[in-house]
Order: structure tokens, then C-alpha cells, then sequence
């Protein structure tokens, strides 16, 4: 049987943990505000407003999808277990667990004073409640579902202590508790609201949920009787803060106006070519940190002609200058892509970078070979074919993806390829339901490389295609022995292998690794940022 002390060491991948205000590097993490100072009583509290860029639509988390989304629920909930900036797992809402040594039961000793908003007591059964709800069909739980994989069942041993049963042993699957997805919910709430949880959430967090004015704002408020804060906070007791209202504002000149004009105290996704201004402003304070997991990756399209051809493939790789895009589009306020994962993951490929650089002449060389010849417009055609491809991007222009598909829309015109680029809201139906696309954009928030798996290995039969498509039983037989390898070593050169596969079959083409900024005014102090780069409020306050 494995300890929770034992499980510790076999996450140890070490990330940078300096305390580090942005100057206009991305390539490092940063953690913290303008104080780590204990605050003087007369200094606790405050207001904090926190524009959001782009607009949360369920606080729910087993039914949330999206990062944004996040960034608000998981100041309302909490899960059994948290992730430190340096990859220790420490326990949040359990106080310790035990692995079997078949590694396919995992028992929880819960905290026995915890409360959630509504007064419901933490419990066995709360946990219980919380998973089986996210394996219910009716819960229509996506990301989640995934991430409690290979959960099968559970059962209470007395009120605080809990097993959770997996139908095959896997290494990930503490790690995946950590994240905010598989937070415990309030059995009690999530009944009386069911699929209107979402707009009534109620956790153990240090704040709670007050109101949600669709499109403009979500009001939360301390929770008074918090005292159970993790080793996440330097605070373990209720939140400073009196209030916190994420305000959402999704124009970029006006959410960085209104911080300006300090309408708004702090203010996310501000733009690189803002940063300049920010550093030369005493009255600002600018946070960044690395966001880990998959990068912004844009995933081809195998099924469509003619890019179930390797060289056609190779010709994208070849033929779009990725470097240019990025410091183009970022100042170098993010740093290039090059592999599936993020470079803070176990088992990231250094060796992949630089291994691509872009050609022209090669990619069109790649193209002749395998048929398409230059036309008289200087669009290639192949039996009367014209080289056309389908750029799929979703509004609104997050992070500048929209910028992006039109630099890459000029780039592939000089290799003689058209790009329709199409806009549209409706990714499940374009994307996941009809597969109508030939390039499109992703990125995925994890702290773990297992995240691989939803993209890359063969769906099981009756499931939907994954984004790459890949079938492949080399690659999935990688996929499924790092679930299980417990010698961390080992498990990293199988993630190795997967991305070798992914590059050398020119499956996708890596952007940039996401990095999230954040604006604050001098007045606000220590937001900190957990590992996977989401803000933590229970630190901070604002200075009267």
C-alpha cells in the first residue's frame, strides 16, 4: 500500500516557484502581487473587481468546459486533494488517503469540519455524491467524465472515510483529482438546482457565490466560516477579501481601459502590446505565469483530402513560419510551441525544438511530389482539384487565434494553398459532431501528460473521433502503459515516444504555450496563482 506521503515523491517535477513581476519575457512562471507581507488587520478586506476576457457560462464544474469558467468556480469549490507550484500533491478537503498495491483503490480520510455555503456537512457521502453525479449520462459531464476516468465506484467506510474504486490501476489519477473539475459540490444544492446548478453553485471555497448577471457579472462574497485552507494559502482562514466580482469584458481596449481608469482593479489577458505601457505605469502592477497542459496546437484533419498524405502534412509544417507568428502577433510575451505538452509536463521532448524550420521551397517540393502543381491564379490543383483548406477558428479573437489564421491564411498562399477561414460558435456541431474542418485550434488546462490520451488515442468503439484522429496501436499501447508505469522515468520516455509519433507524422502543428497576464492597481495585493496558472484570491486584499 502506498501513503500519501509516499505518492509525494513520484510527482516531484520541479516547476520555477520565484515570485517574478512580468518584464516582457514569457519564458519563466511568476506567482504573486506587489506583497507577501503579512497585511496588517487594519488593511485585511476590500472590494476586489476582476474583469474577465471572455464570458463564464456555468460555474458547474462537472459540466464546465472552459478555462474562464474556472478561474470563477474555483474560489467556490474545492477538491479532496491540491497541487503545489513544485508538483506535491497536498491534501485539501481529505487529510490523507492510502493506494492499494494493486494501485486500483484509493481510500480518503476526510476533514471533519467543513462545512459547504449552504451548511450541509462535508461527508463520505458529499464525495460520493460529487463523482456519481459526474458518471451519470443526465449530468452530461465532458472534461470531468474524462478526468475521473478510470473511476468505477465508491464506498463509504464511516462518515469520513471513503474508497474509490478504478476499474484498472492508474498512476494519474490522483493528480487528475486536483483538478477543478473533480471538486466536491454540495449534494444538497446540486439536488434542489439540478441542471440550474450551474447559476447556483455552492462549494467549501473561501468564497461564496452571491449572484450572476448573465454577460456582465458574478458576485462572490467570503465565506465566513472558512478555516480549512490548504497549503496552497499562506491565509488558511476566511478570505480577506469582502467581496470579489468578476466583471466581463470581453473588448480588449475597454477592459484595459477600465483598469486604467481603476473601474476595475484587476483585469486579465492584457495585451502584449500593452506591456510596454504597463511597465512605464507606477500605478500598475502586471502578473504573468506559463499556463501548463497542451498548448494552442492546431490539429489536421486526416479524413479530408489531401491531408491523409504525410507529405501534404510535412508541406504545413514546412510552409508556415510559426516563429514569425508568434513574436509577430505576442512580443515576446509567449514562447513558441514545439511538442503535444507544455514544457513544465513530465516527460516533455526537449529534442523536438527546433527540429522544424520553416522552408518554402521544401514545402512546395512536398506538394509537387504528390501531385499539386502551381496554377495560373498560383493555386495548386490536383485532377482538376483546387488546394483549398478549411480553417475552422471560434469567435472571439481569444488570445489573437483569429490574427493567427489569417497570417497563416497569407503564409499557405505562398506555397500555393487557399484558405477559407470560417468563424463560428457552434464547435460542437462543426467540430465534434461533423468533423468539418481541416485545420483547427485547441488547448487544454492539466497538470499532467496523461492528457494526451483524449487526443490522441483511439477513440473506444461508438465514441466520438478525437481532434487528431489518430488510430494507431502503437501509440495508444504507449498511451495506456504510462497510465500504469509507476517508475516515473520510464513513464516520461513513453510520453517521449508519443510526441516523437506526433511530430514525425506531422499530425499537428504546436503555436504557443499559453501564458495568462494579469493588470492589477498598486492598491491590490498577493493574487497568486496555483499551478496550472489560475488565480488564488484568499491571499489578497486591497489597500484602502
Amino acid at each position: 500500500m502506498i501513503t500519501n506521503n509516499q505518492s509525494l515523491s513520484k510527482s516531484a517535477l520541479a516547476l520555477t516557484t520565484a515570485i517574478v513581476v512580468l518584464t516582457g519575457c514569457a519564458s519563466g512562471t511568476s506567482q504573486s502581487g506587489a506583497s507577501q507581507a503579512e497585511p496588517e488587520d487594519s488593511t485585511k478586506g476590500g472590494d476586489l473587481t476582476y474583469a474577465l476576457a471572455s464570458i463564464p457560462a456555468n460555474l458547474d464544474p462537472a459540466r464546465s468546459g472552459w478555462a474562464v469558467e474556472s478561474r470563477v468556480y474555483k474560489q467556490i469549490f474545492e477538491g479532496l486533494v491540491t497541487k503545489l507550484p513544485d508538483n506535491t500533491i497536498v491534501p485539501e478537503l481529505a487529510t490523507d488517503w492510502e493506494i492499494s498495491d494493486d494501485g486500483k483503490t484509493y481510500t480518503f480520510h476526510l476533514r471533519e469540519d467543513v462545512t459547504f455555503h449552504d451548511g450541509t456537512p462535508l461527508n463520505a457521502e458529499a464525495v460520493q455524491y460529487s463523482f456519481d453525479r459526474i458518471l451519470d449520462p443526465e449530468t452530461q459531464a465532458g472534461n470531468a467524465f474524462s478526468r475521473l476516468q478510470p473511476y468505477e465506484s465508491s464506498e463509504i467506510i464511516d462518515d469520513y472515510t471513503i474508497e474509490l474504486h478504478l476499474s484498472t490501476p492508474s498512476v494519474p489519477f490522483l493528480d487528475n483529482l486536483t483538478q477543478a473539475n473533480l471538486s466536491i459540490v454540495s449534494p444538497t444544492a446540486a439536488e434542489e438546482y439540478d441542471d440550474q446548478f450551474g447559476q447556483n453553485p455552492v462549494g467549501t471555497g473561501p468564497f461564496e457565490f452571491v449572484s450572476l448577471q448573465e454577460n456582465s457579472n458574478i458576485k462572490l462574497k467570503r465565506y465566513e466560516d472558512y478555516d480549512w485552507g490548504s497549503d496552497k494559502y499562506k491565509n488558511k482562514g476566511p478570505a480577506y477579501l469582502d467581496t470579489l466580482t468578476f466583471n466581463i469584458i470581453t473588448e480588449e481596449s475597454t477592459r484595459i481601459g477600465s483598469l486604467q481608469s481603476s473601474q476595475v482593479l484587476a483585469a486579465e489577458a492584457i495585451p502584449p502590446q500593452n506591456i510596454e505601457a504597463f511597465e512605464n505605469d507606477d500605478s500598475l502592477e502586471l502578473l504573468s505565469q506559463n499556463i501548463e497542459g497542451l498548448p494552442y496546437t492546431l490539429f489536421i484533419n486526416p479524413d479530408h483530402e489531401p491531408w491523409g498524405e504525410l507529405e501534404a502534412r510535412q508541406a504545413l509544417q514546412y510552409g508556415i513560419d510559426i516563429d514569425h507568428i508568434v513574436e509577430t502577433l505576442y512580443f515576446g510575451t509567449y514562447d513558441r510551441a514545439w511538442s503535444a505538452i507544455t514544457p513544465g509536463l513530465l516527460g516533455y521532448d526537449e529534442s523536438l525544438e527546433d527540429a522544424i524550420e520553416t522552408d518554402v521551397e521544401k514545402a512546395k517540393e512536398l506538394l509537387e511530389d504528390i501531385g499539386w502543381e502551381e496554377g495560373n491564379d498560383g493555386i495548386r490543383t490536383r485532377d482538376g482539384e483546387r488546394l483549398t483548406l478549411q480553417y475552422v477558428d471560434i469567435t472571439p479573437n481569444r488570445e489573437k487565434r483569429n490574427d493567427i489564421a489569417v497570417m497563416i491564411q497569407q503564409q499557405l498562399k505562398e506555397i500555393g494553398i487557399e484558405v477559407d477561414i470560417e468563424l463560428t460558435k457552434d464547435v460542437a456541431t462543426t467540430i465534434n459532431t461533423n468533423g468539418d474542418y481541416d485545420l483547427y485550434g485547441n488547448s487544454q488546462v492539466n497538470g499532467d501528460p496523461n492528457a494526451l490520451i483524449q487526443f490522441y488515442h483511439s477513440p473506444a468503439e461508438g465514441a466520438r473521433d478525437t481532434l487528431s484522429k489518430v488510430n494507431d496501436p502503437e501509440i495508444d499501447q504507449w498511451l495506456q502503459d504510462a497510465v500504469t508505469e509507476q517508475d516515473e522515468d520510464k513513464r516520461a520516455e513513453l510520453y517521449k515516444n508519443v510526441q516523437q509519433f506526433i511530430h514525425n507524422e506531422a499530425i499537428i502543428l504546436p503555436i504557443y504555450v499559453p501564458n495568462y497576464t494579469v493588470g492589477t492597481q498598486k492598491s491590490v495585493h498577493d493574487i497568486t496563482f496555483d499551478y496550472l496558472g489560475y488565480p488564488q484570491f484568499n491571499d489578497a486584499y486591497v489597500q484602502p
